[in-house]
This record gives structure tokens, sequence and C-alpha cells, in this order.
């Protein structure tokens, strides 16, 4: 790898991507499911040039499968081979010691990750709940004829929204997204929250720019989390919700939260 000159980076990579035997090596994810075989091959090779294939490189192949008008298994050789021929003199060793480093980092971030989405579940559970408690109460939803809530996570502009929901009113006025960032770490406090406060402040900014009937309600689970950044997040949204707990052992909203929620 460090010495081959561009086709043949390309054939080894092309060779392992195509491989036609059953019996082929597995690649897990952070809490153990296995990759795709493509999949394995695209985030090995990428972790073997020390890159991010999901956040950093995706994207790009993405668009070059649209402006270059190719397959995305040509995109992903494509992106590899030259990343690998470009940044070796860099990165100076593909043996397994430094490498190791990387994935192991890699699965983390992916665990976690993992563990972020089942978070959003149970914080988009406490969201039906209050409105199910609203309903329950009313009859109804008051001035809104239906609420929709996203299975998912949705995109506002360039930013990621974790739960949201639409609710359409009965009579011809626009709709209202209620919206739930949700940030985790597992780490404590500290500096980090100063950054993490940073970014979810701007991207709350951005979201306000491309929406303008909304509500932004913020849930935040972890340690340490400082208050005065608390603060300044409150100052900017609707309404915070802070469970100063690791993510691992957060299971949804407590009674009083969910109280708050509800109201």
């Amino acid at each position: 790898m460090m010495s081959c000159a561009k086709p043949q980076i390309h054939a080894i990579i092309e060779a392992c991507y195509l491989d036609a035997n059953e019996e082929k090596p597995f690649l897990f994810d952070g809490i153990g499911r296995v990759y795709s075989h493509a999949k394995a091959c695209f985030y090995f090779f990428a972790w073997m040039i020390r890159d991010a294939p999901q956040q950093r490189l995706s994207p790009l192949i993405s668009r070059m499968q649209e402006a270059d008008n190719i397959t995305k298994f040509q995109a992903e050789v494509d992106s590899l081979v030259s990343l690998i021929h470009e940044y070796r003199p860099i990165v100076k060793s593909f043996e397994w010691q430094p490498l190791r480093e990387v994935v192991v980092d890699r699965l983390e971030g992916s665990r976690r990750s993992i563990s972020g989405h089942h978070l959003e579940t149970n914080v988009r559970t406490s969201l039906i709940t209050a409105i199910q408690n609203y309903y329950s109460i009313h009859n109804g939803y008051g001035i809104f004829k239906k609420v929709s809530i996203a299975d998912g996570q949705i995109k506002v502009g360039t930013h990621t929204i974790d739960v949201s929901a639409e609710l359409l009113p009965k009579h011809g006025h626009e709709n209202v997204r209620l919206l739930m960032p949700v940030k985790t770490r597992e780490t404590e406090g500290g500096g980090h929250s100063h950054l993490f406060t940073r970014d979810l402040i701007a991207a709350i900014s951005d979201i306000k720019a491309e929406i303008t009937n909304h509500r932004i309600a913020v849930v935040i689970v972890a340690e340490n989390w400082s208050v005065n950044e608390i603060k300044k997040i409150d100052h900017a949204i609707d309404i915070v919700f802070h469970f100063n707990i690791s993510p691992n052992m957060f299971h949804g909203f407590d009674e009083e939260s969910q109280i708050k929620l509800n109201k």
C-alpha cells in the first residue's frame, strides 16, 4: 500500500469489493451487528487511510455520483484509491497497531451513535405520551385538527432534528413545527459542554431562519453540563430538559419531566 501505483491500488480494492468467495471475514458495528460486505470494504479501507467514511466521505461520494453520473461502487473505489495514494506519505504506516487504534475509535463512535438513536426513541415516546395526555383531557387537539409525529430524524436545512411533530391547525393558519433536538454526551461536561452549547445555538439560529412557525425544545442527557451553558440554550429556545445522567442510564422522561413536557 505504501509503494503501489494507482492502478495497482485500484485493483486491490476492487478485488476486495468483488470477492465472490462465500467465506468472507466479518466487520461489525459498535454493537456487534455485521456490516454488509460492500460497506465493510468501504469502511475498512477508509479507516486504513484514517478517514471517517460515514461522516466525511459518504456525502462527498453522493455528490460525485450525481456530478459524474457513476455508480456508488465506482465512486467509493475511486475515492479510496485517491485518498490512499495522496495521503500515504502523511499516515506513514498501514501496520495493524496504528490502524487498530483508528478502528477502536470509529467503533466507539458507532456505538454512541446507535445508543443515541435508542435514546431518541425514548424521547419520542415521551412526546407521544404528552400529546395523548392532552387529547385524553380535552377530547381533541385544541386549535389543531391533527398532529403528525415523524417516525425518525428529519432534516431542516443542513441540520438533523432527532424528534419532531407537525401540528396542523383547523382554520387555514400555517402549520406549527415542534422540534426536539437531542444532545447526549458520555463525557462529563467541562469544556466540552461549551462547544456542544455553541453548536446547538448555531443550529437553532439556522433552524429559526429556515422555519418561521415553530417551537423548539432541547433535550440534553449528560452529566455535569454547565448551568451557565444550560441558561444560554434556554434563552434561545422555548424549553430545555436536562437529565444529569449518563446517556447509558437514560430510559425516558421521569415523572416530573413528563409533567413539564405535558404542560
